[in-house]
């Protein structure tokens, strides 16, 4: 299927090492150009000022404001598996690859992003979770995609493996509702698991799901190659098309505003990040 072999070529190609990025920390760039330098690995509403949108990248973390101009807040490492606390505005977790090589095991920041800490190796680590997220219903239980399924139930202190990975997984999200409800998005569709990732079903087949996101007010957000974004309640899994008009095009990260569940952000498989302020439903070039 060509949708599909397009999804591969491009989730391979972002755990590719880019071509070094030399602008300083403090120093700002235009957030249309991140994608010119570095690959995006994830998105974060700031919730200390929800005008600002943190950036994760294969370079470090940017902080991105309205006039469209980002500037790297951290050190210039490979942040993977970047999400936010759930409830705490000053804390972000990440994994990834130092700058040098190697993997950083999981990692936190407590100063929104500025200095990182390595908290656990991680089972079998240090590992590189390319895939985690946060429990909203219980944030002391997050989970991680290395050597198998991993997860913690004393946030991110120790490790297991719990069972392999879904096949061809692309993203992973915890419910709000429990934390051992969780989903994935695989090149094959969309998996839920109602043991904490010991067994899965399938919610939907026949074309590749390149992301899913749970909002704090449990609305299940996927993006269908071929169909779009689209989204339902949790407890219905009724899922109904916000978007359609993406031609080849998919989001690959969506973030949430907590505070208004209206303001989306996205970045595409070519790490175009874009704004949606009436819940998906229309988008532009985030800082227009």
């Amino acid at each position: 299927m060509k949708r599909r072999s397009t999804i591969s070529r491009t989730v391979a190609a972002i755990l590719l090492m880019a071509a070094s990025f030399a602008a300083a920390a403090g120093q700002t760039v235009a957030v249309s150009d991140l994608k010119l330098e570095t690959h995006i690995h994830g998105l974060a509403v700031d919730r200390q000022d929800p005008g600002y949108l943190l950036i994760a990248t294969h370079h470090g973390l940017f902080r991105a404001g309205p006039d469209g101009k980002a500037a790297r807040i951290s050190v210039v490492q490979d942040f993977m598996g970047f999400n936010p606390h759930p409830s705490d505005p000053e804390t972000l977790y990440a994994s990834g690859h130092p700058p040098g090589g190697g993997n950083l095991g999981f990692i936190r920041s407590t100063d929104r992003g500025r200095t990182w800490d390595q908290i656990s190796p991680g089972a079998g680590g240090p590992v590189d979770f390319h895939q985690m997220t946060i429990s909203p219903a219980e944030p002391q239980t997050i989970y991680g995609a290395h050597g198998g399924l991993q997860v913690s139930h004393d946030a991110g202190r120790s490790w297991k493996v719990v069972a392999p990975l879904p096949d061809r997984l692309i993203d992973l999200a915890a419910s709000a509702e429990e934390a051992g409800i969780l989903y994935a998005a695989t090149e094959g569709g969309l998996l839920v698991s109602r043991d904490a990732g010991e067994s899965w079903e399938s919610i939907m087949e026949g074309a590749p799901v390149s992301m899913v996101e749970v909002s704090p007010n449990g609305m299940l957000y996927v993006f269908v190659l071929g169909r779009g974004l689209i989204r339902s309640a949790e407890g219905s899994l009724d899922f109904q098309t916000v978007s359609s008009e993406w031609g080849d095009g998919f989001l690959l990260h969506l973030a949430i505003d907590p505070s208004n569940p209206d303001r989306l952000f996205g970045a595409t498989q070519e790490g175009t990040i874009l704004a949606s302020t009436d819940g998906g439903k229309s988008w532009r070039a985030f800082g227009d």
